[in-house]
């Protein structure tokens, strides 16, 4: 099995990224031709999306899905991209974030009942937030209040996604959406001798190729999430600027 290079995603690199900010607006994502996870995971969960939702990109990048979406159809008719989650303003990320820090001490045998929140988890025990950031860090964005260093969903720039056939069943891809372990590794099960494996990663492959046509850029570390414009994507393509900075 394969796993990620250190190389691949350097959280902090990414974010010395400098945002133009184009003003592209933040939009609705249409019904069709998509399909969506429902009810919303995060908004299940209680998140904080107040009077927003999570339904939403930025125009040109909901353009592209949309080519993308089309180019899916092309290499595979009858099938859609599932959508799993977009927009997440910076409230949201930092609940989804201390959740995951929760039941990563959890799998740990650690509790973190004692703490509101990362601050407090910082001051208190330096050492058990650095133990448990560098695995939660690997798959989820800082919830950075900065403007300089948003987090790419709270850009309206990034998209998690999986892919459905043409019987509305969700396609096998080895892992389910924001699990944090290696078997979330893009190319984790390229050396699979197991046919279900390798057919997982010929279908991780699949929704990278169309992703990809559309100018899409992938995490390095999940094979669901896609941006197009905010600073992961510049740093992948090697991009001077990203165009997408937060948008609330």
């Amino acid at each position: 099995m394969l796993k990620r290079h250190s190389a691949d995603i350097d959280m902090k690199t990414y974010q010395t990224i400098p945002i133009e900010e184009c003003n592209d607006p933040l939009v609705d994502i249409p019904a069709e031709p998509f399909s969506f996870t429902q009810p919303h995971p995060y908004v299940v969960l209680e998140a904080p999306y107040g009077e927003a939702s999570p339904w939403m990109l930025r125009q040109c990048v909901l353009d592209a899905l949309l080519q993308a979406h089309d180019e899916l159809n092309v290499r595979r008719p009858g099938w859609r991209l599932k959508l799993f989650d977009a927009y997440r303003p910076v409230p949201v990320q930092a609940f989804m974030v201390w959740r995951e820090f929760r039941l990563q001490a959890e799998r740990a045998g650690r509790s973190l009942a004692s703490y509101r929140d990362l601050s407090e988890l910082m001051g208190h025990d330096p050492d058990l937030y650095g133990v448990l950031a560098s695995r939660v860090f690997e798959f989820w964005g800082v919830p950075s209040d900065d403007l300089r260093t948003p987090p790419p969903h709270s850009t309206g720039a990034a998209v998690d996604l999986t892919l459905q056939n043409a019987l509305g069943q969700e396609i096998e891809m080895g892992s389910p959406i924001d699990e944090t372990t290696e078997r979330s590794y893009p190319d984790y099960y390229a050396n699979a001798t197991s046919p279900l494996m390798l057919a997982a990663h010929e279908n991780r492959v699949l929704l990278n190729k169309v992703m990809a046509s559309a100018g899409f850029c992938r995490h390095g570390n999940e094979w669901w999430h896609f941006s197009l414009g905010d600073q992961m994507w510049a740093w992948a393509r090697r991009k001077s600027v990203a165009i997408y900075g937060r948008v609330r």
